[in-house]
């Protein structure tokens, strides 16, 4: 049979360097789930992605669907036949339906059944006349935004320029919008030429020639190695972050990479400010010196060749000169400004309408600071240190260098509080009270800034689910998921071991609310998402993360260490004889009720020997819990099972005794009650 390439391109307008990752690999995604389920073979995929293209390219393309033989399943054989061995009207319909006769039914049993059968055949289409399908995966792509143009009511990330689908040398012939397909692709917007292609194969080597590296992962390796090439010419270190050159990336065709200058006066500003002013509004990199000082030099990628570099580069170091001013004069403005006086302008400034200014919120994280304090191992001297960061966190957002660079929040409280005079420790909880700020982001390594960081994001989180504002599906505008994660992030580096419940009632007393017992099960369900996520990250078994998840002891810490001990213990010879015993407690204690047990009811000694062993395990439960030793409670568990075993072997617990049975319902309950604070039994899987 043979075969041939298909290209499909989509040309746009400049698309936002964000979204041209994700599109390109959602188009790729659509294209090959659209080709299984056509049943159209191809040897492999090539992705291609620029500001203005999307594309791929699919080789070695049957040129029609795989014919199918397979087998069609009917009805029993006694009802496609009637007492008299005439075929029935279901028999009939049965054949007819897969494109036979009842000639062609045959019997097979299936689990002692005969059942009608025929051998369906469908001849394969011819792929050419398949492919006007791929119109609709063009439309089908969705973005983080989309627009509007004409009077079209297609809605896509930006308009449509050219459609490029050739199937060999075929166009496959259809419209989007007014957009005619054709084997037209165009390259570089301003050095590059309209290209015609003869075949799909031509595609990326007619567009390197006309000035545009279509695969991403090669343009990104050449913007890699361009800045490199600087880097040694110059004797420069160029740390690469590799958000930025993703981005970079994706916001040019053919990059040529070149540096540019700045005046020294303005290292005079803090580091934290040049890198951002670099990295996050002109999107250069940074350059620094073998002893990782910042130097007063630039790295940017021009979208294009390299003829007038001089002139861009002097074009680039003016847009640059004109930012480090404007921030030269924030930062010696915001100098003027005293913390006090920052402190009154936060009562101006509304953090939610209905959860008040910020002013508001400021005094809400002093409040929880110093309960966690209290609740928390630190030295004295730390309580004055904890109420003043809290108190200061939030003052820097007044200043003029946060308003033009939010990014920097925190970064320049510091900053600003250690030319102020205030305690080292304390400026460096401003600035660590924000983190982690991403998900790779480090947590807060002083305990001060720890403390000040969980009372803030656990008073936002609590404030807005008080309010009804529950991050749902994709929708987090408040960013609650990333601040519970940081949550969750801290307790477990800082080992603190503070019951989720605990956490929540500090939080909910500060605003007022009736519902206490709603919102706590749902600040406990949305925290649990979290901490789920990081235990599969892990590896860990999902039916033991919902045991852990569905214990009745809720603490950060034990949720890891109580999931990797039951995942170590998994493989041993006896996992499934003890959570078979342990899970068989669980069960029968739900009949009953928790009361006390009284031992003089007790009939046989297989009674006394779990009852004995029960306030064993009860005496050594609390304390092993409180330091994470969970590896020693869970063989204490081991070696109850076998009192379990033997205790069932023995004893009728719903015996017709009424005192009898409630007594012993009284056993099942309290000991059931030790080992679902370890973990809900009845969800792991054994086998």
């Amino acid at each position: 049979m043979s075969k041939r390439d298909l290209l499909i391109e989509i040309g746009l307008e400049e698309m936002p360097a964000r979204f041209v990752s994700d599109a390109i690999n959602q188009l790729a995604e659509k294209v090959e789930n659209w080709m299984c389920e056509q049943n159209i073979s191809y040897s492999e995929m090539k992705q291609f992605s620029t500001p203005r293209r999307l594309s791929v390219l699919l080789t070695n393309v049957a040129e029609k669907q795989k014919d199918i033989q397979e087998e069609a399943k009917g009805p029993a054989k006694k009802i496609a036949l009637d007492h008299e061995g005439n075929w029935t009207k279901a028999a009939i319909g049965f054949s007819r339906g897969q494109g036979a006769s009842v000639e062609d039914i045959y019997f097979k049993e299936v689990n002692g059944t005969e059942y009608a059968f025929v051998q369906k055949f469908m001849k394969g289409k011819e792929t050419k006349e398949l492919l006007v399908g791929l119109k609709e995966i063009i439309e089908s792509l969705t973005f983080p935004k989309n627009m509007r143009w004409g009077s079209y009511d297609l809605r896509y990330v930006r308009p449509i320029q050219w459609l490029t689908v050739l199937f060999g040398n075929d166009v496959i012939p259809f419209s989007i919008t007014d957009v005619q397909t054709g084997n037209i692709t165009y390259g570089h917007r301003f050095i590059g030429q309209k290209v015609e292609l003869a075949d799909p194969s031509e595609y990326e080597e007619a567009l390197l020639e006309n000035f545009c590296i279509a695969n991403a992962d090669k343009r990104k390796q050449v913007i890699r190695d361009q800045i490199k090439a600087i880097e040694k010419e110059k004797n420069w270190v160029i740390p690469i972050d590799e958000d930025l050159l993703e981005e970079v990336t994706n916001l040019v065709e053919y990059p040529t990479a070149l540096y540019g200058s700045f005046e020294n006066e303005y290292l005079n500003l803090p580091e934290e400010v040049l890198i951002t002013t670099m990295r996050e509004h002109q999107r250069y990199f940074p350059v620094k010196d073998q002893s990782g000082k910042l130097l007063p030099y630039f790295i940017t990628v021009r979208n294009g060749d390299r003829h007038y570099l001089e002139n861009v580069a002097r074009g680039n170091e003016k847009v640059l000169r004109a930012r480090l001013a404007d921030a030269n004069f924030f930062y010696r403005e915001d100098q003027k400004l005293t913390i006090e006086k920052a402190q009154e302008k936060l009562e101006k400034i509304v953090f939610h309408e209905e959860l008040g200014t910020v002013g508001e919120k400021v005094r809400r994280i002093v409040k929880l600071s110093k309960q966690l304090a209290n609740r928390l191992p630190i030295p004295e001297h730390d309580m004055e240190n904890v109420e003043r960061a809290a108190s200061i966190c939030k003052f820097d957002l007044v200043t003029q260098m946060v308003y033009e660079f939010p990014e920097l929040q925190g970064i320049m409280g510091e900053k600003y509080a250690r030319l102020k005079g205030e305690k080292e420790e304390v400026a460096t909880a401003i600035n660590e009270h924000y983190m982690p700020r991403l998900a790779s982001d480090d947590t807060p390594k002083s305990t001060i800034g720890a403390i000040v960081g969980i009372a803030d994001k656990l008073d936002t989180i609590v404030g807005f689910f008080s309010i009804g504002k529950i991050p749902s599906g994709s929708q987090d505008p408040y960013a609650l998921r990333r601040q519970a994660s940081g949550i969750v992030q801290i307790l477990k580096d800082k080992k603190w071991r503070i019951p989720l419940h605990e956490l929540f009632s500090m939080a909910i007393e500060q605003y007022p609310i009736k519902d206490d017992e709603s919102l706590q099960s749902e600040l406990l369900s949305f925290l649990q998402m979290r901490v789920k996520h990081v235990l599969q990250e892990e590896g860990i078994r999902y039916d033991i993360i919902d045991a852990v998840l569905q214990s009745t002891y809720h603490e950060i810490n034990s949720y890891f260490e109580r999931a990797r001990e039951l995942a170590n213990e998994v493989h041993s010879q006896d996992f499934k004889e003890v959570v078979e015993a342990l899970s068989r407690v669980i069960n029968i204690s739900k009949k009953g009720e928790y009361r006390e047990i009284h031992p003089n009811l007790f009939e046989k000694e297989e009674e006394h020997a779990l009852y004995k062993a029960y306030l064993q395990l009860q005496q050594q439960y609390s304390t092993l819990s409180k330091v994470g030793d969970f590896k020693e409670i869970f063989a204490q568990f081991k070696a109850l099972k076998e009192t379990i075993s033997k205790y069932f072997d023995h004893i009728m617990v719903m015996t017709e005794d009424q005192d009898v049975q409630e007594n012993r319902l009284a056993q099942m309950v309290h000991l059931a009650h030790i080992i679902t604070s370890f973990a809900n039994m009845n969800t792991i899987v054994v086998k």
